[in-house]
């Protein structure tokens, strides 16, 4: 197994995760198996209740885990399904290592930061790196670690001291340092300036660790001068000093890794570059393509996207990659207009009338209306009343989680009259809970207590436009992350009300996906279909949302539904026999792939 560790340093917020990303990606096209963990240096056992303005959006995997948003760019640049062990905090490793102390597995001997922790955060690295991640059963030959934070914090001396232990025990050859870095130019000097990154590695060689390879962020590309200059006082080669300046869109970081020939120092750090399998030169072929295709784009189309968090986009990473991925494979040029639903409520008419005006504005001027998921009732009637715009003018309409839930009261209150309709998250004494908690959850634990992970959802109506923008399947599988759900008791008024559930779960009692049959798009999904797009397998039900605001739905279903049959469940046939599916311990299958196609659907709609 060989390592490529990326670190930061200057200031948080350079993009360690893409540029720990896009190594994985030009690896990976140079033939080599690739996978990723992410390391945060924080006391928190996951990210699952963390504020989103605190830390961005919390990404959730197939077996449950709540994870830094990081995790969500490996996956969607590599292609790849990692597990919650992928992501290393601080509060894991002590509770680890506090639990193997309270076993006696010490001896009596007294538990210290060194050796005990060290050794538990290099003993997890090296066995989740072996953790297939690619759909087949083969090891990775390359683990790309990013570690979050700066150098010299505080929080992260534990990792940063195994980690230079780490790199003295797999020895040369099979461990590369990549530190990224930052080289500003002030606006009254106008020149590039390189003492921050010297001091940043002349910290980092400090705590025992050399980098290889510099990776320089920058607004404008790196004068040569100032290579030179980094080169000699940071004692790298200049052919080891990798720009990564500003670019119009992410898809080009690979290939500015590609163009600075960043592979060939890495494998020649690692001691890869005369493995027959690997090619000297990445083609990158489908990035070159998607990167100018993104470029290129004209036609706007414009999605409102009503939310609590606007004040901070990576609070809805996913959901905007997501809208992303699908604007891209419909040709048009994605515009997101933030709508904060408090705004929109009749109290902001009087309160801050301005603001209120404005928020009216992008709504009524948005192609099609998207309502993400969240948490706690601040800004719920705003959304309300987003669901409601939509469905009364007949906009193209997404509600996630939440975003579904706020649709289904307000049905209830704008079809059905019940007034007193709520949920119980917002109103425990509503008169009509037509939302209401699941009977597994905890009311005294917040921490990985909810609806979590890979679950099956199987369409109920056929002809329903979900089941045909998943290519007529039968089910699908998404990820969950929730509390609560529609009242099962009353979907037999909502569907004589006209609302369709064309989506349950296998027991057929809770609801995962409904429709208005006779609305151009008006979807809600219980679970949130954004953790599975790829820029490449753009989320089906994304791409029904941009091809209803962009007037292209009636074409695309036709696509959809002349493409793939209806996937098999359960089992795989294997040169004539049946092999059984592996499945997480929570019973959820651990291999996305059923007869060659994601069970989420993704993979009927390339384009």
């Amino acid at each position: 197994m060989k390592y490529v560790l990326v670190t930061g340093g200057v200031v948080s917020g350079l993009g360690k995760g893409v540029t720990a990303s896009s190594i994985g990606v030009v690896l990976k096209d140079c033939g080599l198996r690739v996978t990723s963990i992410k390391i945060d240096p924080y006391l928190n056992t996951d990210a699952g209740t963390m504020s989103p303005f605190e830390h961005g959006e919390v990404f959730v995997l197939d077996d449950g885990g709540e994870v830094d948003l990081d995790l969500g760019n490996y996956e969607r640049f590599l292609d790849i399904k990692l597990t919650r062990d992928n992501n290393i905090t601080t509060g894991k490793i002590y509770q680890a290592v506090i639990d193997k102390e309270r076993r006696g597995d010490y001896l009596g001997k007294t538990v210290q930061v060194v050796p005990h922790i060290t050794d538990e955060i290099q003993e997890w690295i090296e066995r989740v790196a072996m953790n297939p991640v690619d759909g087949t059963e083969e090891p990775a030959d390359v683990c790309v670690i990013e570690l979050g934070g700066t150098i010299g914090d505080i929080e992260s001396m534990p990792f940063i001291e195994a980690l230079g232990q780490f790199s003295y025990r797999v020895g040369a050859g099979n461990f590369c340092l990549v530190h990224v870095s930052l080289v500003p130019v002030l606006n009254v000097v106008g020149e590039q300036k390189t003492k921050p990154t010297q001091h940043s590695v002349r910290g980092l060689r400090g705590l025992g660790l050399i980098p290889d390879i510099l990776a320089c962020r920058s607004t404008q590309p790196l004068e040569e001068n100032v290579k030179v200059k980094l080169a000699q006082f940071c004692h790298v080669p200049i052919s080891n000093i990798v720009n990564l300046h500003d670019v119009t869109n992410i898809w080009h970081i690979p290939l500015l890794l590609r163009d600075q020939k960043a592979h060939e120092a890495i494998l020649k750090v690692l001691d890869l570059q005369c493995v027959g399998k690997v090619p000297r030169q990445p083609k990158l072929t489908e990035w070159t393509e998607r990167a100018s295709k993104f470029d290129k784009l004209k036609t706007p189309v414009r999605i409102a996207m009503v939310g609590k968090y606007t004040g901070l986009s990576d609070s809805y990473l996913s959901v905007l990659k997501a809208l992303l991925h699908a604007s891209v494979a419909l040709d048009r040029k994605l515009v997101v207009d933030w709508v904060p639903s408090c705004d929109l409520e009749d109290s902001a008419a009087k309160e801050t009338p301005d603001a209120y005006e404005k928020a009216w504005d992008l709504l009524k001027g948005a192609h099609g209306v998207l309502v993400p998921g969240g948490f706690g009732d601040r800004g719920v009637q705003g959304k309300i009343l987003a669901a409601k715009y939509a469905r009364e003018n007949n906009v193209p309409y997404l509600g996630i989680c939440l975003g579904m839930q706020i649709a289904v009261i307000e049905f209830a209150r704008s079809v059905m009259k019940l007034r007193g309709a709520n949920s119980t998250e917002f109103d425990p004494a509503a008169a009509t809970p037509c939302v209401i908690f699941m009977p597994e959850g905890s009311k005294t634990h917040m921490g990985a207590t909810m609806r979590l992970g890979s679950r099956t959802t199987f369409f109920q109506i056929s002809t329903c436009k979900s089941a045909k923008l998943y290519g007529n399947a039968s089910f699908v599988d998404e990820r969950h992350r929730h509390r609560y759900e529609v009242n099962p008791d009353m979907v037999p008024e909502f569907e004589k009300a006209g609302l369709s559930f064309v989506g349950k779960d296998e027991s057929g009692t809770r609801m995962e996906i409904i429709e208005l049959p006779n609305h151009r798009f008006f979807v809600g999904a219980q679970f949130h279909p954004e953790f599975k797009s790829r820029p490449g397998k753009p989320s089906p039900l994304f791409m029904g949302l941009i091809a209803a605001a962009s007037g292209q739905l009636d074409h695309l279903l036709q696509q959809c539904c002349g493409v793939v049959s209806s996937p098999v469940r359960r089992s795989i046939p294997c040169n004539g026999a049946t092999k059984q599916q592996k499945l997480y311990q929570n019973g959820h299958v651990k291999n996305g792939m059923v007869n060659g196609y994601f069970v989420n659907g993704n993979s009927i709609l390339h384009t």
